[in-house]
């Protein structure tokens, strides 16, 4: 069933890429179904599609308000809602097919959960942002802890090789067994494990150079590039062709690297953004070249399309609101095969969203098979 998607796929976004042509997107409107057994989401602060073009999103029920989760409530309050499992699996239609998390024994469950990952192998992995988060976790598809990597408890520093300091996110290289951990909410780096073991191999900071934890200036669009990650570093993404993509996103710029840490190039995306910089997240677009960079960016709250090999803005949709379409801090963006796109927000917005890509000759091919 993967190989037929992959290979799918493959003709889709591959002709698209051929005809130098920008991808295009519609929202749909009627994606995800609403949750089984009177359950809402809170903040939605993960995405992530796994080999079968399945959907996960990790979201936080804490964050839901008492009006929210009134039915949950002793005595309750209304008749609705009670808070969904932190981990939901969604299918292409937006059913929910699987849903679990939440502390148990052997690990600690994140203070605040901050995104998640699915590997090739099919393990899913969760990030936490919480004040003494300092972990991630492996789990198989159904929630069996598998590893942590790090602990919980007070924050330590850039150089500490035994904890993290609240990540972000992740991504896995399954052929080197490696996993790359955008190291976060404190520290100032990207750090990476052998992803069987937990063992470190080697970190990062801006540039490639030793990450520090130095108090530098806040970022301004006038000063000269920082010398350091801010923070938080966001995400971490791997191209086939062996690149490291950083988002460092207060300073809004992405850093590329090789993947021994070895840095490569920058570029600057909407470089004058001052809320909460712009680079929040990015995925690569699922042609064989990866032609393009998917941006999602939680202070302007739309979406961009860049060229992957010089960081040009070539597209763009969404805006701040709430409407369909629309984005109140969009956190996170995952693409499956097909180059549909699927976003998560935060803050008060708490809902994922599909955006379907359009364009006549991938319509055509679609329609042939």
């Amino acid at each position: 069933m993967r190989r037929w998607i992959a290979a799918a796929a493959l003709v889709l976004v591959a002709s698209l890429a051929q005809a130098a042509e920008t991808p295009s997107y519609q929202v749909d409107a009627a994606w995800p179904k609403s949750l089984p057994n009177n359950w809402l989401m809170g903040q939605a602060a993960g995405v992530a599609v796994d080999g079968d073009d399945h959907v996960w999103v990790l979201q936080r029920p804490r964050t839901l308000t008492d009006d929210e989760r009134a039915a949950a409530l002793d005595p309750p309050r209304s008749k609705c809602c009670r808070p969904a499992p932190p981990v939901l699996e969604f299918d292409q239609s937006g059913t929910l097919l699987r849903s679990w998390g939440g502390p148990g024994e052997g690990y600690n469950w994140p203070q605040n959960e901050h995104g998640i990952h699915i590997d090739g192998k099919g393990f899913v992995w969760i990030a936490g942002n919480g004040e003494n988060d300092g972990h991630v976790l492996k789990f198989t598809r159904d929630g069996k802890f598998v590893l942590q990597i790090g602990r919980s408890g007070p924050q330590t520093n850039s150089t500490d090789t035994a904890r993290l300091g609240r990540p972000a996110n992740m991504t896995v290289d399954v052929a080197a067994s490696e996993i790359y951990i955008a190291d976060g909410y404190f520290n100032h780096r990207i750090i990476v494990f052998d992803s069987e073991t937990g063992a470190f191999k080697r970190m990062w900071g801006a540039y490639g150079r030793p990450p520090t934890d130095l108090r530098l200036p806040a970022f301004s669009p006038d000063a000269p590039p920082s010398p350091q990650f801010g923070n938080p570093v966001h995400c971490v993404r791997l191209s086939r062709d062996g690149l490291v993509y950083v988002c460092d996103r207060i300073n809004n710029r992405v850093q590329v690297f090789q993947r021994d840490g070895t840095f490569v190039r920058e570029f600057f995306v909407e470089r004058r953004t001052l809320a909460n910089g712009s680079v929040w997240d990015l995925e690569l677009f699922p042609d064989a070249n990866e032609t393009f960079l998917i941006n999602a960016d939680g202070a302007n709250n739309e979406v961009r399309i860049l060229e992957r090999s010089s960081g040009t803005v070539v597209g763009a949709f969404g805006r701040s609101g709430r409407n369909a379409g629309e984005f109140h801090w969009i956190h996170n963006v995952a693409l499956d095969s097909r180059g549909n796109i699927f976003t998560t927000e935060v803050d008060n917005a708490k809902r994922a969203q599909r955006f379907l890509l359009r364009g006549d000759m991938v319509l055509r091919r679609r329609a042939a098979q």
